[in-house]
């Protein structure tokens, strides 16, 4: 497995990463915890160095997994995780970085990941009721301590990103960006690149669905986040295939899936991006990782900017009550 920087950091992980997510809660009941213990030893023996969970994922469940599956390669891998939301008592979540939860998390965050430091820590939404320069000021602190390692946000704004590397230093930003999410590119990865600040694109699969395997037919169990998304109507599904019969006619010349275009397609974009998708098969691992060595030409890259360009992606990306919580 190739391995990239994020950015002017020293922080170097593989060339994709995993998303851990999936593991514990949104697409369905969670997964048998013995068997994606055993996928995450796969993805390490593959080459993989970068894992990402969230103290919010179960909440806590997620975090439990990966630091009992990767307590045997302590030193060898990375660990990002989150701060920054929290249940309340009604089961809504709340945005809360306060610097006394911050340091709350972290210290909950450290005891089930089973480590001393935590690799990246983001705050996973900003909070507007937190200015971002305490919020950055705060893991400072706790990098001087030795508790954190690098620092990072998620679903940010541009100004956020500036306030708050002013601080301390971004060593990497989290969004969604895959070929049918480009808002990334309006500003975003302009700005990351002139500050140096690596990008993590989650949902880089659109949530599974430019792997080819959804349609308008397929049914997702109750407990399935998909069924709350706008972009996930049949109608919308039905609309957006065109962006999976644009990868699959490339993925026929490449000898590849439609999953691994796109992965290459968001591999070829930066040298500093580095992918997450999740998944809980060893097949769709083995697929996924499999992105990694596929190059895409300048004329490939061409064609597939020219055909997307004539495709208009139906529905929302996140219902319009999270859709409020990025960008800030």
């Amino acid at each position: 497995m190739k391995k990239r920087k994020l950015g002017n950091s020293t922080l170097e992980v593989s060339a994709l990463g995993l998303g851990c997510m999936g593991m514990s809660i949104a697409y369905g009941l969670p997964a048998d915890k013995k068997e994606m213990i055993g996928l995450i030893h796969q993805a390490v023996a593959r080459g993989v160095t970068f894992f990402d969970t969230a103290e919010i994922y179960g909440p806590y469940t997620n975090e439990e997994l990966l630091g009992e599956a990767l307590a045997p390669y302590r030193g060898q891998v990375a660990i990002a995780t989150k701060f920054g939301i929290r249940h309340a008592a009604n089961g809504k979540q709340i945005q809360d970085s306060r610097p006394e939860r911050i340091r709350q998390s972290l210290e909950g965050s450290l005891k089930r990941l089973k480590v001393e430091a935590i690799d990246l820590y983001y705050q996973h939404r900003v909070d507007t009721e937190v200015p971002i320069e305490e919020v950055a000021g705060t893991v400072k602190d706790l990098i001087l301590e030795g508790k954190v390692k690098y620092f990072g946000l998620s679903e940010p704004g541009v100004n956020t990103i500036r306030r708050a590397h002013a601080v301390q230093p971004v060593t990497a930003v989290q969004s969604e960006y895959s070929l049918w999410w480009r808002r990334p590119e309006k500003e975003l990865l302009t700005a990351l690149e002139e500050l140096g600040i690596g990008f993590v694109p989650f949902s880089p699969l659109g949530r599974g669905f430019l792997a080819g395997k959804i349609d308008d037919k397929t049914e997702f169990v109750k407990s399935d986040f998909r069924n709350l998304v706008p972009r996930f109507t049949p109608e919308a599904r039905k609309a957006n295939q065109a962006v999976v019969e644009l990868l699959s006619d490339i993925a026929k010349r490449k000898q590849a899936t439609p999953a691994q275009i796109a992965l290459a397609w968001l591999l070829a974009q930066k040298p500093w991006i580095v992918p997450i998708p999740g998944t809980t098969k060893l097949a769709r691992l083995d697929e996924n990782l499999g992105a990694a060595g596929i190059e895409l030409t300048a004329e490939d890259l061409r064609e597939i900017d020219s055909a997307t360009e004539k495709i208009a992606i139906q529905g929302d990306r996140y219902p319009e009550e999270l859709e409020r919580r990025t960008g800030l």
